[in-house]
């Protein structure tokens, strides 16, 4: 078995904007007259999809949401958030995106990005980032109905990059997935993926116990020591540190 794709988060792991999110949901759902999120709701909202948030935070507070309805909120949020980064005239990216985007090329690897985040929220990163043209395959929030831990998006990447490239034949078992929080590795080891947990959003000993590999930074990544594992008969099942 060998390594042919790396699956990248969004939020948490090539952007640090989880608290603009945050506070963005909380001005939705002031104007909407509700309460905004209690802590624990806040905490519950890492690594999930904006729609599977507003459903649970809505659905908490009594109110009737529509398909309609719900798709109005994930627009207003959507413009919000493009309209808070362009206010910043530097974007809030973690360190080690552009290398490891670069040493998955030079071996020859497929890359992708599965998020829960809506697709105009990705593309304004990654265009203003210039990173568009490295991630020929992007799984975004409104690509499907569920959410992280649910496995969907990170299948739906396989199928889309075994689309694009026919002679690839990538199963899930070849691909390694980069994810900051518990539902997010969930979802990529439901679909029987190998996942980097990388310490940008929860602490290093939390991610450790769930992910085949854990790295404070990623540019702690040693990427072709992530591909001898793969490239042996069985994968190891303990946890390594760098």
């Amino acid at each position: 078995m060998s390594l042919k794709a790396i699956l990248f988060d969004f939020n948490g792991v090539i952007i640090k904007d989880e608290q603009i999110h945050l506070r963005l949901i909380d001005e939705i759902l002031i104007q909407e007259n509700l309460q905004p999120q209690r802590d624990s709701e806040r905490q519950a909202s890492l690594g999930r999809s904006d729609r599977a948030c507003f459903q649970e935070l809505l659905y908490n507070r009594g109110r009737v949401l529509s398909e309609e309805y719900l798709t109005q909120l994930l627009q207003q949020k959507a413009q919000m958030y493009v309209q808070e980064l362009e206010q910043l005239e530097k974007l809030p990216l973690y360190s080690g995106v552009d290398d490891l985007i670069f040493q998955a090329r030079s071996h020859n690897l497929k890359l992708g990005l599965v998020s829960g985040a809506i697709r105009q929220e990705i593309d304004i990163v990654l265009q203003r980032a210039q990173l568009t043209e490295y991630f020929p395959v992007i799984v975004a929030g409104d690509d499907i109905t569920t959410s992280k831990p649910e496995p969907d998006g990170y299948l739906l990447a396989v199928t889309r990059l075994n689309q694009k490239y026919p002679d690839l034949n990538l199963q899930t078992t070849e691909c390694l997935a980069i994810e900051d929080t518990p539902a997010g590795i969930q979802a990529a080891k439901r679909a029987q993926m190998q996942v980097v947990g990388v310490a940008n959003t929860y602490p290093f000993h939390m991610l450790q116990r769930c992910c085949n590999w854990t790295v404070d930074y990623l540019t702690d990544l040693e990427l072709e020591r992530v591909q001898e594992v793969f490239s042996q008969k069985e994968l190891q099942p303990t946890a390594d540190k760098w």
